[in-house]
């Protein structure tokens, strides 16, 4: 009775594999049947063929008097043209025909046949061991965890209790603002692969992310209200803390790093703005760049640091590039490290 109740599992987990398996064939074979008869060509008409070769035209006969009169090339000449490797030929002299369907093909039958692999890789570990499944990234934590003994510092920091009243929504302001900074992160690489800080280059390759590069205006403009919403996101959360007193003791050191990341996020707002180089760009950064100098006693100083000397140049390019790629995020990282450590360390203040 014992071996007749340990068999039925095993056998109802094959005959699974083995549907699974047959329907996924099938697939396949629809799959590639489809492919073969769409790449197919059409018959030709042989009826059409010899009424064209038997009635010579007019265009065949002076080419022949033009062959028989002029003396004949050298066979290289007559050769057909090298054919051409499709991705170099693409990548090469820009040509984009037809590039989805392989990546869409690779990306649908990779994915079914990953899926497949991991199913009879599952039900063979089930079988043979006579154990429970156990999931990839439990062994993976188990395995380092094992080593590296992280499982207990790990569980003081994320197992601390969030209070209620911290559950409403205008306690989420910062941690909204954290998300969009990962955002502008993100699409900010991606737009860097793109874009050519130099004075000649800088516009037409902002053109060139917005109308050639698939998908470009969509990650532009996300980067864009992406910015604008860490601005409005960083001053709402200033607003409220500040109303709900969490500026006092002992939580002083927290809102002095708060203001330095306010000062980041706008400098983040006005160093980036520079980078399409137009003429909103140009004369927005001057008239910034103005403010800043009128600063008493240091005002020449920011000025020409500002615009690495008394007029906005493509050195100012350069150093608005630096400071919006390089410089301005790890500040603000260290920061925001900082802030969350002090912000885990004392908790959530009360609501008065």
């Amino acid at each position: 009775m014992r071996k007749q109740l340990g068999r039925s599992p095993i056998r109802r987990s094959l005959q699974k594999v083995f549907l699974f398996s047959f329907l996924l064939t099938t697939i396949l074979l629809a799959s590639l049947t489809i492919h073969v008869l769409a790449n197919q060509s059409p018959p030709q008409n042989p009826l059409s063929v010899s009424t064209s070769a038997d009635t010579p035209s007019l265009t065949s006969i002076e080419t022949i008097l033009r062959s028989s009169v002029q003396p004949q090339r050298s066979l290289s000449a007559t050769l057909p043209p090298p054919k051409q490797d499709p991705c170099l030929h693409c990548h090469i002299t820009g040509e984009n025909k037809n590039l989805w369907t392989p990546l869409a093909r690779w990306a649908i039958f990779g994915t079914m046949g990953l899926i497949f692999a991991f199913g009879m890789y599952r039900t063979g570990s089930v079988i043979l061991n006579r154990k429970t499944w156990k999931p990839l990234t439990n062994r993976t934590f188990e395995w380092v965890d094992e080593r590296y003994e992280i499982s207990e510092p790990l569980s003081k920091v994320l197992k601390k209790p969030v209070p209620k009243y911290a559950l409403r929504w205008f306690y989420c302001l910062g941690g909204i603002t954290a998300f969009l900074f990962v955002v502008q992160g993100v699409t900010g690489i991606m737009l860097a692969f793109y874009y050519k800080p130099t004075p000649e280059a800088a516009y037409a390759s902002i053109q060139f992310i917005e109308t050639q590069v698939r998908f470009g205006a969509a990650i532009r403009a996300i980067h864009h209200w992406a910015a604008n919403g860490m601005i409005v996101m960083c001053t709402a959360h200033m607003l409220r803390v500040f109303i709900m007193g969490a500026y006092k003791n002992p939580r002083e050191m927290n809102w002095v790093s708060g203001v330095l990341l306010l000062i980041l996020t706008l400098a983040f707002g006005f160093t980036g703005y520079l980078l399409p180089w137009d003429q909103r760009a140009f004369w927005a950064t001057t008239v910034g760049s103005e403010i800043a100098g009128s600063v008493p006693i240091i005002g020449n100083l920011a000025l020409v640091f500002l615009r690495v000397g008394w007029n906005v140049t493509g050195e100012t390019l350069s150093r608005f590039y630096a400071l919006h790629v390089m410089i301005i995020p790890l500040l603000t990282v260290g920061f925001m490290f900082a802030h969350f450590l002090m912000v885990r360390r004392q908790g959530v203040m009360r609501p008065l």
